[in-house]
């Protein structure tokens, strides 16, 4: 029978292939933990995918939040993502109010508002991208505080970034704003030619200027790494696919809102793999 930890797998390789093949290459202990993690985090992401509006959204999440903080739920012995992910939380000894901060993060996902600034962007990755790479860093541990606080940061302020970048796009479509109402203000980048699918000279200041925050980002994890234990190295292996995300968003032919921005399955895999022994190396 499929048990909660292979169901877990199957829905992040469907939601987030990336981290999914990350977790492939992870050592086989973990790799169940890992991607209990990865299907949870995909599952909050992709609430407004799959609610017409936002008060069933926020419904979803409270689920979440309940089930985090031991409120019992009939449905939860149903769904095989939460039991494999509560499994996890008592193997490990993870700090539930990291992923209840996650939960709580996604509800500006389903509101149309813009992101208010640059710091508040950085906020928001580091509540989400950030603290799921510091939870695997705990996994991959063993439970124990492997001191990668600083270099999970910086790491999923990147990581978090790129893909917001790479999905332009897809939130243009739906009138979502992640660009930072500052940063946008500072090129004088009216949101509405975004939403009217127009690439302007302002778009590309604006993306210029995040591209650039994403490096000195990963120039913060370069430095950091020296202080992050071999055994947590592939909770931040998806990072050697930031730098080449970055130069097809810098070259691409197509303009940024014509559709997101995508590599080969063959590139990604090969890039992980290459990456997988010493990822920062690549980073």
């Amino acid at each position: 029978m499929t048990t909660d930890f292979d169901h877990a797998a199957d829905t992040a390789r469907l939601y987030d292939r990336d981290r999914y093949l990350c977790a492939l290459l992870a050592p086989e202990a973990h790799r169940a933990a890992l991607m209990s993690l990865y299907a949870f985090n995909a599952e909050i992401a992709r609430v407004r995918d799959v609610v017409s509006e936002p008060l069933p959204g926020e419904v979803r999440l409270q689920w979440w939040r309940d089930l985090l903080e031991g409120t019992e739920h009939g449905a939860a012995a149903s769904n095989p993502v939460a039991n494999a992910l509560l499994q996890t939380i008592a193997a490990y000894n993870l700090p539930r109010q990291s992923l209840i901060a996650m939960t709580e993060a996604r509800v500006f996902d389903l509101y149309d508002d813009q992101m208010p600034s640059l710091n508040d962007l950085e906020g928001y990755a580091g509540e989400t991208a950030s603290g799921l790479i510091q939870l695997a860093c705990l996994v991959l541990n063993a439970g124990k505080d492997p001191g990668t606080a600083t270099a999970a940061g910086h790491a999923g302020v990147a990581y978090a970034l790129t893909g917001l970048m790479r999905s332009l796009p897809w939130h243009a479509s739906r009138r979502q704003m992640f660009l930072p109402r500052d940063v946008c203000e500072r090129h004088a980048l009216d949101p509405e030619t975004v939403f009217r699918g127009e690439t302007t000279p302002e778009l590309h200041a604006v993306l210029g200027e995040l591209r650039d925050h994403v490096r000195h980002h990963l120039n913060r994890v370069r430095k950091e790494s020296a202080n992050v234990p071999e055994t947590c190295w592939n909770a931040f292996l998806p990072l050697v696919l930031v730098e080449p995300y970055l130069k097809l968003l810098e070259t691409r032919t197509p303009d940024p809102l014509k559709q997101p921005t995508e590599m080969s399955q063959l590139r990604i895999q090969w890039l992980l793999w290459r990456g997988s022994k010493r990822p920062f190396d690549r980073i």
